[in-house]
């Protein structure tokens, strides 16, 4: 069974910064896949924030979040992290993690309806 873990989450200070964490499980290889993070803010619709193409290392960065946020994979683990600094108010949002196979960084996190698979991880930027 397949299966995307996000961890990581929390409440942090503008200007801090936080380390977020997809495990995925249950698959043989993710070799010709992109993986992303999607982030849900309160009355705003999901949007791709960050993602990269396993095959590649090409990766996609929301304009926002460009020079603020790291996209990674661990290794050839399956363990993926977003390394999110100078955090801001508007990146206050819950955070899921999303694998897509023969799709480019890009086009992974351009997509519309994008359905989470697991519960995400909150992260909350408040004073």
């Amino acid at each position: 069974q397949v299966q995307l873990t996000e961890s990581g989450g929390g409440l942090v200070q503008p200007g801090g910064s936080l380390r977020l964490s997809c495990e995925a499980s249950g698959f043989s290889t993710l070799d010709h896949y992109a993986f992303g993070w999607f982030r849900q803010a309160p009355e705003k619709e999901r949007e791709g924030v960050s993602c990269m193409s396993i095959n590649d290392g090409g990766t996609y960065y929301e304009d926002s979040v460009t020079g603020r946020f790291t996209i990674s994979r661990d290794g050839a683990e399956n363990t993926f992290s977003l390394e999110m600094t100078s955090l801001k108010f508007e990146d206050t949002g819950i955070y899921f993690c999303v694998v897509k196979p023969l799709i480019t960084a890009q086009a992974l996190c351009t997509k519309k309806n994008v359905v989470p698979w697991g519960q995400g991880t909150r992260v909350t930027v408040s004073s």
